[in-house]
Parts: C-alpha cells; sequence; structure tokens
C-alpha cells in the first residue's frame, strides 16, 4: 500500500484503539498521570490522544518495513553520525549504542547498518510466540542488522570477529527481580533500571553511545549519536546507568507522545533489602 492510504488506516485505528475498543487505556492513563503530576486531566488526555495517533502510526509503519526497499529506507531513516565513531572503526574499536522504545525503534533496528561503519547487532529477548519471533527477526534483519538473544550474549561478547561491532541496548523495560538493577528517579517515580548496558560496557571497555530519534515529520525520522562515554572503566558505579537514563527522560519531557506508554514500566517494586 502506498503511504497516504496507510496513514488513513493509522487515523481509523487510532479512533477505534482510543475510543472504541481502547487498547491499553487505563495503563495509558496511569502511567503519564504518574509521571506528571502536575498537570491537569485535560493535559494527560491531550498527550494521551497524542500517543495513540503516533502508536497507530508505528504499527503501520513497521509493518510496512516488510516491504520497503533500501532507497525507501535511506529516504525516511537518516543517521547524523558522531565525528568518533569512525575513529573508533579505524582503530578496530567495538562500540554499544543504548537507547529507549521511543519513536520508531523499528525503524532503527532496520536502517542503521547501512548507515553506518560498524557491523550493528541487536540484543533481544526472545519471545514466547514462535510466528511472532520469527517475523520480527525478518524484518529487523532484511538490510544487515544481526540479532542475539540475551540469553547468548555472554558469548557473542566473548566471540572472535573482524569487523568492528556496534552492539545495541534497549534499556527502558522493566526488570525482573532476578536482574541487577539501579534504583533511581525516572519520570517522578522509583525506578529499576537494568544493569546490563553498564556491565558489558565495564567488562569489555566499550564506548557508550546514546541514539537519539527524532520525528521530522509523520513517517520521517532521524537519529543522533552522542558519545556518552569514552573509556567506560573510568566511570563511578552506576553513573553509566544514570546517565542514559536521563537522556531518555530528557527526550521524553521534551515530547512524551512518542515513548511506550502502553508499556506496564513500573511492575517492578523496590524491595525493602534493595
Amino acid at each position: 500500500m502506498p503511504y497516504w492510504l496507510l496513514y488513513g488506516f493509522s487515523d481509523f485505528l487510532s479512533f477505534v484503539f482510543y475510543n472504541l475498543i481502547p487498547y491499553r487505556k487505563k495503563v495509558v492513563l496511569s502511567n503519564l498521570r504518574n509521571s506528571f503530576p502536575n498537570k491537569t486531566e485535560r493535559e494527560i488526555k491531550t498527550i494521551c490522544r497524542a500517543f495513540y495517533r503516533h502508536l497507530t502510526d508505528l504499527i503501520v509503519e513497521s509493518i510496512k518495513l516488510f516491504s520497503i526497499t533500501q532507497k525507501q529506507l535511506d529516504k525516511r531513516f537518516v543517521v547524523n553520525l558522531p565525528g568518533a565513531l569512525p575513529s573508533y572503526f579505524q582503530k578496530g574499536q567495538d562500540v554499544i549504542i543504548v537507547g529507549g522504545h521511543y519513536n520508531n525503534w523499528e525503524m532503527l533496528a532496520s536502517g542503521l547498518h547501512q548507515q553506518v561503519p560498524h557491523d550493528v547487532v541487536a540484543l533481544y529477548s526472545k519471545l514466547n510466540n514462535a510466528f511472532f519471533d520469527r517475523k520480527i527477526k525478518e524484518s529487523r534483519s532484511a538490510f544487515g542488522l544481526r540479532m542475539v538473544t540475551t540469553k547468548d550474549s555472554f558469548a557473542y561478547f566473548t566471540e572472535e570477529h573482524t569487523t568492528p561491532r556496534m552492539t545495541v541496548f534497549g534499556a527502558d523495560q522493566s526488570p525482573t527481580y532476578s536482574k541487577s538493577v539501579l534504583w533511581t528517579n525516572f519520570l517522578n517515580q522509583d525506578t529499576a533500571v537494568a544493569l546490563g548496558t553498564e556491565r558489558f560496557a565495564k567488562k569489555y571497555n566499550l564506548p557508550v553511545l546514546y541514539g537519539s530519534i527524532h520525528k521530522a515529520k509523520r513517517g520521517h525520522y532521524t537519529l543522533d549519536i552522542d558519545v556518552l562515554f569514552d573509556d567506560p572503566n573510568q566511570t563511578d558505579e552506576g553513573e553509566i546507568t544514570k546517565a542514559h537514563t536521563q537522556k531518555l527522560e530528557e527526550q521524553i519531557l521534551a515530547h512524551p507522545e512518542f515513548w511506550l506508554w502502553t508499556h506496564k514500566r513500573w511492575k517492578r517494586v523496590r524491595k525493602e533489602n534493595e
């Protein structure tokens, strides 16, 4: 389908999800109220409505990735590289890039590999549904991205390779109780943040970059990459995790409608001994 038709369907789907068959609307409103306690109910609902318009755009854009061409993708997803990245590549230095579920992360997964010198690898949690797990891997891997399950992450980091790699971490999911976390204030709430990005960065002394996705206009995105830490081993415990969490929070505060509010981000509660 052409994009104008897809976005017409997105507008219809947004109306259905928001008004007729509310999709996780209670979760979205609860998350928004807790994150923005100083906003009025009218302001909260305005953000909520804008979020559903973005969410359904994200759905149709993600489906379109199954048939999109490289030329179309390069026009719709543009990466602004930091000056340090070619230097890392020339030195044979692997790097880590971290971000959140903000704007169109699926387009990042499809479009990043062709626009950076490094081989791009994304760590992900395998879905229980085998069909959807396979389809997501097909979509994200269509233009060169390699996907590695979190279960295989330690083997991945120790394997031999000749081309420098850029490993993608999504760091805003609610961690399970089995994972080591840092507790911090995020969006006015006591929040557990998984330490995986920081642990791997320090263990292998990998520079940490942050990827900020911006929505230029409907269906068009840019990715700004900033160097957070050039030498992770010189950082204090928790410093890397706090830094990338703060960067995400700044994005959300600027344009809250582009974050994934349907996710139950705060389902892990701090125990007395944590």
